[in-house]
């Protein structure tokens, strides 16, 4: 009896093992040429490319994707807002996690007090019907980690707009 659970256990073993490794190699097989012998992803500050946001409809604005690509999918970003830089009240489509690396961002919920947040703040901004501002303070640029799961995009609020002057 003590035989036959030592050798059941050891079947189960084995297999685990090789069920294991054998993901662990489809895996590596993925990720292709991709990846470097030793895996890790390397991007020095003057390696990073920077491109304009939306030069017409948020002038100053920079984005450098770290990986993936905002304009299509899903991403991981540094950008930076210029000093003083403000977006009208406004949602986005997917859900963004966002760390603050420099400068104070300005975070303004609809119908609620604008919330600073200095270096190393942390946001998690909801997607769908979450009407917000975005700003920077006038002291110095905003730069910041923005992660998402879908591309960015950011579709103005019409009451966000002050009303037309008749």
């Amino acid at each position: 009896m003590r035989a036959r659970n030592v050798l059941a256990f050891t079947v189960s073993f084995l297999l685990t093992t090789a069920l294991l490794a054998q993901a662990s190699g489809k895996a590596k097989a993925k990720s292709g040429s991709k990846a470097k012998a030793s895996g890790a992803v390397i991007m020095p500050a003057g390696d990073v490319k920077w491109t304009d946001l939306d030069p017409t409809g948020a002038p100053g604005v920079k984005i450098a994707d770290l990986w993936g690509n905002h304009a299509t999918g899903a991403y991981g970003a540094l950008i930076k807002f210029p000093g003083g830089f403000s977006a009208p009240l406004h949602t986005h489509t997917n859900t963004m996690k966002i760390v603050i690396v420099s400068g104070t961002f300005i975070h303004g919920p609809e119908g609620k007090p604008e919330v600073r947040l200095g270096p190393g703040s942390y946001m998690m901004q909801p997607g769908g019907n979450y009407r917000h501002t975005t700003a920077c303070d006038k002291a110095s640029e905003c730069l910041f980690f923005a992660e998402s799961n879908g591309k960015f995009d950011l579709k103005p609020v019409d009451g966000g707009k002050a009303p037309a002057k008749k």
